[in-house]
């Protein structure tokens, strides 16, 4: 299944959930353990996606491993993330850091940020307590109030760590939450590649009724072309040495697809317009002596968009699916042209 884990927040914003239910096969988000919690933080919404298995509850559990299905209120048991393993490690380090800066972020007040400690490890939350980048709030004492910025870096690389253990995709519209997810130390980064891609999404005020009819309506021109936007990101993070031939060889199946599903765009009667989604996809290291950082070109037209790519240097992930490293950025308010 080709799922988003959409962070940082429980309820994804109307325009994320429409992406998910139109080019996804669901949405997944991080929700508290806390039955009584997830049942005030999980919209009715969501709950009703989540009968249909268009929507995937994700929790920490302190005493699991792996993720499988789980008896709080519908929510999978998700992933302990152990002070030891490598995506923890990167995540002490960065909030050591940042708790050390001369400019270190501030708690506002009132809080603007919150983090339940139900939705993440127990030693998490005593180092953020430890390290003064957070406080219990008095309104909750299980919830710690934090600066913005400490909260998107834990929220970020909690998903990104979580999102590759289950084979989801990590999304969000957060740049700073994207920016804070991928990075990590100097001499422990790999290249990659940056690819803007054009998306058709209803307009603002287009009810889930509309685009879930119209999901089940069209299920064949969405699935073709999932499949070939999908097949596409693989084989530019296989073939990263020829990107425009993997880009020549797919030309003709992203472009019949594309129109197929403009053609049942138009005839559903909606309002559309064109959003643009960056994908972040990790390369093998071994790219580094032929993809150069810091680089944007433009790759080819297809579909009627033209394909923006740039290179960046990422924190790697070095375990569980490091072949399944694929990071979403969704701009909200931005079309590609």
């Amino acid at each position: 299944m080709a799922v988003m884990l959409y962070y940082p927040l429980v309820k994804p914003p109307t325009e994320i959930l429409h992406q998910a239910l139109l080019y996804w096969d669901g949405i997944a988000t991080i929700v508290p353990r806390s039955p009584e919690v997830y049942d005030v933080a999980v919209p009715e919404q969501l709950k009703e996606l989540r009968d249909r298995d268009l929507y995937f509850p994700l929790a920490f559990d302190e005493g699991a491993l792996a993720a499988g299905e789980g008896e709080r209120s519908g929510a999978w048991s998700g992933c302990t993330l152990f002070s030891e393993s490598p995506a923890a490690q990167v995540l002490r380090q960065e909030l050591r850091r940042m708790a050390a800066s001369s400019d270190r972020p501030r708690l506002p007040s009132p809080p603007d940020a919150f983090l339940y400690q139900g939705k993440v490890s127990g030693w998490l939350g005593q180092e953020l307590l430890s390290l003064g980048l957070a406080e219990r709030w008095e309104e909750d004492y299980w919830c710690l109030a934090l600066p913005k910025e400490a909260q998107l870096l834990v929220i970020g690389t909690l998903a990104r760590d979580l999102a590759t253990r289950i084979e989801f995709s990590p999304y969000t519209d957060h740049t700073q939450a994207h920016t804070r997810a991928l990075r990590g130390p100097i001499e422990n980064r790999v290249p990659s590649w940056e690819v803007e891609i054009g998306r058709l999404l209803p307009a603002p005020g287009t009810p889930a009724s509309a685009v879930l009819a119209f999901r089940d309506r069209h299920a064949d021109e969405r699935q073709r072309l999932m499949r070939a936007l999908h097949r596409l990101l693989g084989d530019l993070r296989r073939d990263y040495e020829h990107p425009s031939d993997v880009l020549a060889q797919l030309r003709r199946e992203i472009e019949q697809s594309v129109q197929d599903y403009r053609g049942a765009a138009k005839s559903s009667r909606m309002a559309w317009v064109t959003r643009s989604v960056t994908v972040t996809i990790a390369l093998a290291a071994a790219a580094g002596s032929v993809v150069e950082p810091g680089l944007t070109w433009v790759l080819g037209a297809v579909g009627g968009y033209a394909l923006n790519v740039a290179t960046r240097e990422i924190r790697p992930l070095t375990s569980f699916r490091d072949d399944h490293d694929f990071s979403y950025l969704h701009r909200i308010e931005r079309t590609l042209t």
